[in-house]
C-alpha cells in the first residue's frame, strides 16, 4: 500500500493504516522527541501525544511538502506545548546579549556524550539550540514559536553554546589528568 493510500485510510479512522504508518515513521520521530525531551520516558509521552495529534490532523495534510517534514513540525509542536504549559519558556528576558561564536574542540567528543550534554542543558537553552542548531530554524523563527524576543533566542543560544564548551573543556581536562 502507497504511503498517499496510508494516509487516506488514517483520514478515515483506520486502525491497520495508522499502526503502519506508526511502523514506518516511530523511530525517526522518536529520535526528534528525544532532542527536545529531558528524559526517556518524557520523549516516549510526546511521541504518543504527537501520534495522536497527527492521526487526528492527517486530513490537514494536503500533499504539499513532505509527510515526514508535516510530521515532525507537530512532532516539535507537541514538545514545544508542555514546556509552554509548564512556564518553563517566560523566566528568561535577556534582549543585550550579543550572538558570538563559541569555538571548541570537538575531535575526541563523542557524538552520544555530546547528544548526553545537549539533553542535560536547561529546558530553554536545549529548545533554543536544538531549533537553530540541529534544525536550521531562524531566530524569528524561534521567537515565534516560543512566544519569546528574538533577542532572547539570540541570548539562550549563545548560554546553551558557553555551557556545552564549559562541560565538553572540563571533560577533556579530566580525560588528560587520568593516566
Amino acid at each position: 500500500m502507497s504511503l498517499e493510500q496510508l494516509i487516506i485510510k488514517c483520514g478515515k479512522q483506520d486502525v491497520q493504516a495508522q499502526g503502519a504508518i506508526y511502523k514506518l515513521y516511530a523511530s525517526k520521530l522518536f529520535t526528534l522527541c528525544l532532542k527536545y525531551s529531558k528524559n526517556y520516558p518524557e520523549a516516549e509521552d510526546n511521541l504518543q501525544d504527537a501520534f495522536l495529534t497527527i492521526f487526528k490532523k492527517i486530513k490537514q495534510y494536503k500533499n504539499n511538502g513532505s509527510f515526514e517534514g508535516w510530521m515532525k513540525r507537530i512532532v516539535i509542536n507537541t514538545a514545544l506545548q508542555r514546556y509552554r504549559k509548564e512556564g518553563v519558556l517566560d523566566v528568561i528576558k535577556d534582549d543585550n546579549i550579543k550572538e558570538e561564536p563559541v569555538e571548541v574542540d570537538t575531535e575526541d567528543v563523542s557524538i552520544d556524550y555530546l547528544l548526553q550534554l545537549i539533553q542535560e542543558l536547561p529546558d530553554r537553552y536545549r529548545l533554543v539550540f536544538n531549533l537553530y542548531v540541529l534544525d536550521g530554524y531562524s531566530h524569528k523563527e524561534i521567537a515565534v514559536m516560543l512566544n519569546i524576543s528574538v533577542g532572547t533566542s539570540k541570548s539562550n543560544l549563545s548560554r546553551a553554546r558557553l555551557i556545552l564548551k564549559e562541560r565538553i573543556e572540563e571533560n577533556q581536562f579530566k580525560n588528560k589528568q587520568t593516566p
